[in-house]
């Protein structure tokens, strides 16, 4: 883990521009997830979406999933009706890419508690959305739009125990329930960058 993390060190927060602006409609889009299913973007249309951009050898994601935390706030969501879709662009030819049937190891191993994980090796979801690092969070509204893009929280370190932080996804999500405009609606995402084809 220590030479991961050293891999990786130059990598904690990104200086890239926002690629999408909060407030607009999000990109719709058709993804395969790692059971063969499509899954439309359209489809959730009146709930609330999450996306997280994933990669299973980052030591941030790792970190996240190790504690159970990133579970925990994906069960705590999805019992309030959020959909959850974990973002996976990490493209084929590099050695963080997982095959289906490698994924659906990780996926039961680690007990996600998402709704899917998309196979996006294309990097078409993760070029739409502009997603720059892993993890890289978006929310989106029930109307459609785009109300949170960044940080999962305000921790940019796969150190300490991520409970402990300010879940900026968390917030956003609990602004939208309670009806009122997301507070915080966009921070600089942490993270290593995503490992697209081109």
């Amino acid at each position: 883990m220590k030479k991961t993390l050293a891999l990786f060190a130059a990598l904690v927060l990104t200086t890239a521009a926002f690629a999408l602006d909060v407030g607009q409609p999000a990109p719709d889009f058709t993804g395969t997830d790692i059971t063969g299913k499509t899954i439309h973007l359209a489809d959730y249309k009146g709930k609330i979406v999450v996306l997280e951009s994933y990669n299973e050898q980052c030591p941030f994601c790792h970190h996240h999933y190790s504690t159970g935390a990133m579970q925990e706030l994906q069960t705590e969501l999805a019992a309030k009706g959020v959909v959850w879709l974990v973002v996976d662009s990490v493209a084929k030819d590099n050695f963080g890419y997982l095959k289906p049937a490698a994924a659906q190891k990780v996926w039961s191993e680690q007990k996600f508690a998402a709704t899917a994980w998309l196979d996006d090796n294309a990097g078409t979801i993760g070029h739409l959305y502009g997603m720059k690092t892993t993890p890289h969070m978006f929310v989106i509204a029930a109307d459609g739009s785009l109300a949170y893009a960044g940080a999962l929280d305000n921790n940019p370190t796969p150190e300490g125990d991520p409970r402990a932080a300010k879940n900026y996804v968390h917030a956003a999500v609990d602004d939208l329930l309670a009806g009122k405009p997301v507070t915080v609606k966009q921070t600089r995402p942490y993270g290593c960058s995503v490992h697209y084809a081109d």
